[in-house]
């Protein structure tokens, strides 16, 4: 810059290949950043005592959502431990199909229809090919080649190391995830977002990559590193996938094999009944234990069960005697060594949450409220939660800010100003 050059002082990148970028006024620009997310935030509908707690996690989950492409992060870091001084450190920024899925679900609960359309566009982007060549999870723009490498030359916070780039669940199978899918396009298809030339082909191919693999064991929703198992949760959400697929022929009118698939969906209901219970009662983590896990709580909001279904209050029960710590859930036990992974973890947010919404509708209020108001006490001077919360350390563990805890935070406070963000008909 020459003497009385009056151009901001900024850091910009740029192509290598294109035009150096015009100056930014940085004040101009700021200016115009705070009105457009503050014009979005006044579009947020929900009143109650948490509406505060809302807003700023709705905000978090459009601002992890990338403009160009409509992909949903979910988390903004990598690599900041669950465990300070272990090793369960991982990569989460990339496209969750599940998380994503889920985050759709909060926006579109709360009208936010267009970010469903961007989004569907993302997944046809990503997802076109072969469906037995459907990942659980994609760069931002749709990328697949995400391998797992450790930067063995970087110390990690608090000396946790490895730190990751990447993430090896990439090659994982999680039986779970297309039935989150579905479920979401199915709620954005409800607000109204009509089915795309490509959107509903696509559904029906999903729906068939369920059908193909309804025999195999998978890794959870935990991406568990251990044995593959049938997780009940899982199976679940294979249903859901089935179910949302006979709704929409028979209830919506689009095409597809609505007899197969709901013959199909009975058989898996009568599979999970029969080995998906304890003989105590309650739902477990897989069909070869008697442990629960905190991801069953997700199998009323899908409209597997009632929430004040006997065998979801005695799973309840199990879960407070074996999964609560410092008053908080944990996943489930890592003592059980179902994950294959040294160590143990914190309590997981976004499984508290869920408890709150399954407290809100069991008919437990008082119980929901007291959790929930520990919970949005734990986010940090800006509003945002990471993974889990270390008690005894007072802070915050895992990548932050974390789609899922804010995502779950949406539910668990509309759960408590009486609707719910997901259309769950139960079958």
């Amino acid at each position: 810059m020459t003497p009385g050059d009056t151009r901001d002082l900024t850091l910009s990148w740029f192509p290598s290949y294109t035009s150096e970028p015009s100056a930014l006024h940085v004040d101009k620009a700021f200016a115009r950043t705070r009105s457009w997310w503050q014009g979005w935030a006044r579009l947020i509908a929900h009143e109650g005592p948490y509406r505060d707690a809302v807003v700023r996690s709705l905000l978090v989950l459009r601002a992890l959502t990338h403009r160009d492409t409509g992909g949903i992060v979910a988390a903004a870091t990598t690599s900041l431990p669950e465990q300070f001084g272990g090793a369960r450190n991982w990569d989460y920024r990339y496209v969750w199909l599940r998380d994503a899925s889920l985050t759709l679900e909060a926006l579109i609960a709360h009208g936010f229809v267009e970010e469903a359309h961007q989004w569907r566009r993302w997944l046809l982007r990503a997802v076109a090919g072969d469906p037995a060549d459907v990942q659980i999870m994609y760069g931002i723009a749709g990328e697949r080649d995400l391998p797992e490498r450790e930067l063995t030359s970087l110390p990690g916070y608090n000396g946790s190391t490895p730190v990751r780039i990447g993430n090896g669940a990439v090659d994982q199978y999680q039986g779970d995830v297309i039935g989150e899918v579905l479920v979401a396009l199915e709620a954005a298809r409800m607000v109204g977002l009509e089915e795309s030339k490509f959107s509903w082909p696509l559904q029906r191919v999903l729906i068939e990559r369920v059908v193909t693999a309804i025999t195999l064991p998978d890794n959870g929703i935990w991406e568990i590193r251990g044995k593959a198992q049938f997780f009940t949760h899982s199976r679940v959400m294979m249903w859901a996938a089935l179910d949302r697929g006979v709704r929409a022929v028979r209830e919506q009118g689009l095409s597809g094999d609505a007899d197969r698939w709901a013959q199909l969906r009975d058989q898996l209901r009568a599979e999970i009944d029969a080995r998906g219970v304890h003989t105590g009662g309650y739902f477990v983590q897989h069909y070869e234990s008697d442990e629960v896990d905190a991801s069953l709580l997700v199998l009323p909001q899908v409209g597997y069960c009632d929430a004040d279904d006997p065998r979801m209050l005695r799973t309840v029960e199990q879960m407070e005697n074996t999964l609560i710590r410092d008053g908080l859930l944990m996943r489930y036990r890592t003592s059980s060594g179902v994950d294959g992974l040294e160590g143990g973890e914190h309590p997981f947010l976004a499984c508290s949450f869920w408890l709150v919404e399954q407290y809100a509708a069991s008919g437990r209020e008082d119980d929901a409220r007291v959790l929930m108001d520990r919970l949005v006490a734990l986010a940090n001077d800006v509003g945002l939660l990471s993974e889990e919360y270390d008690v005894d350390g007072a802070r915050q563990a895992g990548n932050l800010p974390q789609a899922l805890s804010h995502l779950t935070l949406v539910r668990a406070a509309d759960a408590l100003a009486g609707h719910s963000g997901r259309a769950a008909h139960r079958r």
